[in-house]
């Protein structure tokens, strides 16, 4: 169990100092004027262009004077012997086995200069609120505030509003070029960008729906519409609900990492219009959890037409071993500050693939290949390569048990609240 604190640093802006190479120069102020003379800065201030980027210098300057390194994997993160650091612009969250151990820090960060104003234990961070159930010891992470600012803006603030047991129905979102135009009274790009945010740090039930409908901000019509009203009554009826993180799967025999790629082959051909080229590609969703607990989804179009079931899902999980990879590097990388012993030995990783051709390609020692991947193998050998390096196991996974599931398309309503229990835990 860590603890945890908040901090922020006062007046962040007027912290760092201005380059010798610039002059900057500025009026007096009000009762200390001289005619002729203006004042040279010495200290960046805010409304500059470069005092963000000049406080961040000085921030990662003052982090390593105190022994807090920053990550080559995340620029955001600190790590020290014993306390790990995330620093958003002037909002600092520290985490430690002990608390005595955060003191110290701040109290360090203090004597060289940065005004940091400790706060109490980290109840929230960026809008994401973290209640921990006193009698489990679980933590649920929460957006319910974003979640009311899109029922309001959606116009589903009214009692009578149905709810939906799912936030989205089973056929796919088509663009609808020549169907009813956009009636809203809502603007629908920035209710997107709101269900994005959700969708990115709480609620991974909702991230498939989210995706196709950010896909039409630019010109959405009724349709589209329809689909992210029904994402609103979905949360409406799940507004105090969010993602209860339950580590178990940290064993003795180490740290657990599980990967579930999964593809929706061509999932669009027969809905869309046949001259969009949209209409033949397929969809990549996939889940990374660490003990159990989801740290990384997501839900998006591939880039590429895929030719077969076996082609769309390899590169599904060409995708996802983009991501796991760095969380494998960045996990290790944090494993002593939290008093894991987190090595290649003791690090399980296993990915979860329900497609028997995908699976047997990515167990192929390179440069070897299956008959029918030859004219796409050579774009697998890379994350082949790196599976057999970091001995990372490859398990076939029944269908009705594969996480990524959720992610590739609207699913019926039994599957869907059985993969979010497990995702989820609720």
């Amino acid at each position: 169990n860590l603890k945890s604190k908040q901090g922020d640093v006062t007046a962040a802006f007027l912290h760092a100092d201005v380059e010798e190479n610039e002059n900057i120069y500025v009026h007096m102020p009000r009762g200390f004027s001289k005619p002729g003379k203006v004042l040279k800065l010495k200290k960046t201030l805010y409304g500059l262009r470069q005092s963000p980027r000049a406080f961040w210098k000085y921030m990662v300057k003052k982090m390593a004077d105190v022994g807090m390194k920053q990550s080559n994997l995340d620029p955001c993160l600190f790590v020290g012997e014993k306390v790990i650091c995330i620093c958003y612009v002037d909002d600092l969250l520290f985490w430690a086995r002990d608390e005595s151990d955060i003191s110290k820090v701040a109290i360090q960060l203090r004597d060289v200069g940065v005004d940091l104003e400790q706060e109490d234990d980290a109840a929230g961070f960026l809008g994401v609120d973290m209640v921990r159930d006193p009698k489990t010891g679980l933590i649920e992470m929460k957006q319910t505030g974003l979640i009311k600012r899109i029922i309001d803006a959606l116009g589903l603030d009214d009692g009578s509003v149905a709810r939906k047991l799912t936030p989205s129905s089973g056929d796919p979102l088509i663009r609808d070029e020549d169907g009813d135009p956009f009636e809203g009274d809502f603007n629908y790009a920035s209710v997107v960008g709101m269900l994005l945010y959700l969708s990115g740090h709480t609620r991974p039930d909702i991230t498939y729906a989210v995706n196709c409908c950010a896909r039409y901000m630019f010109n959405p019509k009724k349709r589209h519409e329809i689909a992210i009203k029904r994402i609103g009554r979905y949360l409406k009826g799940t507004a105090n609900r969010g993602l209860i993180i339950n580590p178990n799967k940290l064993t003795e025999e180490g740290l657990k990492i599980d990967c579930y790629p999964d593809a929706d082959f061509a999932g669009l051909y027969g809905y869309e219009n046949p001259s969009d080229p949209t209409c033949v590609k397929s969809r990549t969703g996939f889940l990374i959890a660490i003990c159990g607990c989801p740290v990384l989804w997501q839900s998006k179009l591939q880039s590429e037409t895929a030719l077969s079931t076996m082609e769309a899902e390899i590169i599904a999980l060409a995708h996802s071993c983009k991501e796991l990879f760095p969380i494998m590097d960045l996990t290790q990388s944090l494993g002593q500050s939290v008093g894991l012993s987190v090595s290649p030995t003791t690090m399980h990783v296993s990915i979860h693939e329900d497609n028997a051709g995908a699976l047997v390609l990515a167990e192929t020692i390179p440069p070897q290949y299956t008959p029918r991947s030859k004219h796409y193998h050579t774009k697998t050998i890379w994350f082949r390569e790196e599976i057999q390096k970091r001995s990372i196991k490859l398990l076939k996974i029944a269908t009705q048990e594969q996480l990524g599931d959720m992610f590739t398309k609207g699913v019926p309503t039994k599957v869907f609240e059985y993969l979010r229990s497990k995702i989820m835990g609720w």
